[in-house]
């Protein structure tokens, strides 16, 4: 029950997290990948709620410490000066951050079901551990262009300073 309480809070938090990102990043894929993401974020709060529910259990979250690290890495960054297409790329990656939590987070929780012979909740775990699976794939797809479409960064523009630091 504890870790579900913590994926409800996780969740919760992404659903709180997610418009500032949307609000900061400027490319349209970028921009539509959040959007998507923040709606089934929503969703997976429902799944939740739904396999509380099906434990005999009221949909009650526990302060996820690790997202809330994460979400506020990603809320500092967003307000660092940057230029856009760093904000970005930025932006892109600290939403990978979140997704690889959360798969561990899915897959972790969806073991310990099965093991308990939680069977249908093991089943709706699964479901959100594969749609966060896609969505970093999505993620890192649209990174990398990112990545590929950026100006020349200081090392390339200066080569005297590549290796140092």
């Amino acid at each position: 029950m504890e870790e579900l309480q913590d994926l409800l809070d996780a969740e919760k938090q992404l659903v709180r997290a997610i418009p500032a990102m949307v609000k900061s990043a400027s490319d349209e894929q970028l921009v539509s990948a959040l959007r998507e993401h923040l709606e089934v974020t929503k969703r997976h709060v429902e799944r939740l709620g739904q396999i509380f529910e099906s434990l005999d259990q009221k949909p009650k979250s526990r302060p996820c410490k690790g997202m809330r690290g994460i979400v506020g890495e990603g809320k500092e960054m967003i307000q660092q000066e940057k230029g856009q297409p760093v904000m970005d790329t930025a932006i892109a990656a600290s939403a990978r951050k979140v997704e690889h939590y959360e798969m561990a987070a899915y897959e972790s929780v969806c073991g310990l079901a099965k093991q308990l012979g939680l069977n249908d909740a093991a089943g709706l775990l699964k479901e959100t551990l594969d749609e966060e699976v896609q969505t970093d794939r999505e993620l890192a797809k649209i990174g990398q262009r990112l990545l590929s479409e950026a100006p020349l960064g200081v090392d390339e523009q200066q080569p005297e300073m590549a290796g140092r630091g």
